[in-house]
């Protein structure tokens, strides 16, 4: 039976080995790895299948080489840090471990993400006949496999993009974040670019706004224009589109607590001196903030992420809406964790699946939208990421708030 291994063992980490660990047919043999092991232990002693643990440092590649050629599995699922990626992807060339992640490589010293650092590793996994799979959680990831989906089975050509993520969650903490919080911060205080007419655009961080109220009564939200990795790749296998946007909703206490944090410095990346120590401020402020993983309990609500497609099919206009919603309460009760790892894990989970069982398993590095969609999507709905598809009238547009 194939062997996984998963390195990183957060709010991600956990949905990841608890979603694998209920398809021993697939997953035979499972190891959990972290810099602390005794993370990977806690989530260990949850399973009723057995799981082995590891302590590892994601930045080592020698250390990380040694581990996978001394476990030997067939896949390494990376939730850890994006800093990290290229290590491991090193650590899996030498070792011949085929690689997935859920979010594109991140210089530590530079708040900018893109995927050029690792598409440049194409040649050395094709000659290596191992696959890599890049962005194969929600978004990116499952917003991705949305867009591949709508465009195979719905248009002839696709013009215009917009992916939503609305989190209608409610922790109850003055200000905390969903996932990492050094991560989520870098993420939305730089700069918006959105694909427009052959190019990328860039605006001010969160200069562009609009009110969307989210199907099946998950509410009415702000959402606000910005950057997120999937539009990189989209825009590229998706050579007609001819604008792509991602929004994504903020409440105004997150983004007040935000500006204050950023006028005051707790949110820069340049190292400084503070008693005789090295400190990053944003890694002070993460880990202040309450620990993502803890906030299941406490968060009620759902989430509604999903793609609005307009493009040209039979020679007519034609918009599609095609969303998927999950309410935090109901993943805390299977899972112990709040909707956004778990979204990002079951994706996670669904990727692996499908390289271990060959849908997916071709030499090179490989973005999710290049891979055929179908089974992805059916898996959606067996693991616990139901989906819908309604048709728009073309004349929607997003209701945009005027600065």
């Amino acid at each position: 039976m194939p062997k996984l291994m998963i390195i990183g063992a957060g709010g991600v980490g956990s949905v990841v080995a608890q979603k694998c660990a209920q398809l021993p047919e697939v997953f035979g043999e499972i190891v959990l790895a972290s810099r602390t092991e005794s993370k990977c232990k806690a989530i260990a002693a949850q399973l009723q299948q057995t799981i082995r643990t590891a302590q590892i440092d994601a930045d080592i590649v020698p250390q990380l080489t040694e581990l996978l050629k001394k476990e030997q599995p067939d896949l390494v699922i990376n939730v850890a840090l994006p800093y990290q990626d290229l290590t491991i992807m090193d650590a899996a060339l030498v070792a011949g471990v085929h690689y997935l992640d859920t979010a594109n490589y991140e210089p530590l010293d530079t708040a900018k993400f893109e995927y050029r650092w690792q598409w440049e590793y194409q040649q050395r996994f094709f000659d290596a006949r191992l696959t890599a799979l890049l962005g194969s959680g929600f978004d990116p990831g499952a917003t991705n496999i949305f867009t591949a989906y709508l465009a195979k089975h719905y248009f002839d050509e696709i013009h215009e993009l917009d992916i939503i993520d609305v989190n209608g969650g409610n922790h109850g903490h003055p200000f905390a974040t969903n996932f990492n919080p050094e991560i989520n911060i870098r993420e939305v205080s730089a700069e918006c670019r959105h694909w427009e007419n052959g190019e990328f655009v860039t605006t001010p961080a969160m200069s562009k706004r609009a009110r969307y109220t989210c199907p099946d009564d998950v509410g009415t939200f702000n959402i606000y224009r910005m950057y997120h990795e999937e539009l990189e790749s989209l825009s590229k296998h998706f050579p007609s589109l001819r604008r792509a946007q991602f929004w994504m909703s903020f409440s105004d206490q997150y983004l007040k607590h935000l500006e204050v944090l950023e006028n005051v410095g707790m949110t820069g990346i340049e190292p400084l001196k503070f008693q005789g120590q090295s400190i990053v401020p944003i890694q002070f402020l993460a880990h202040l903030l309450p620990d993502p993983s803890t906030l299941g309990s406490r968060t009620e609500g759902q989430t509604c992420i999903g793609c609005i497609v307009r493009g040209i099919k039979d020679g007519n206009e034609k918009l599609m809406y095609l969303y998927s919603i999950c309410d935090h309460q109901a993943c805390y009760r299977e899972v112990k964790s709040q909707a956004i790892s778990y979204t990002t894990g079951v994706a996670a989970m669904i990727g692996a699946k499908m390289i271990l069982e060959g849908k997916w398993r071709k030499p090179g590095v490989w973005n999710v939208e290049q891979c055929d969609p179908d089974s992805f999507m059916e898996d959606m709905n067996r693991y616990g990421l139901p989906w819908k598809i309604v048709e728009l009238d073309p004349a929607f547009h997003l209701d945009i708030i005027p600065s």
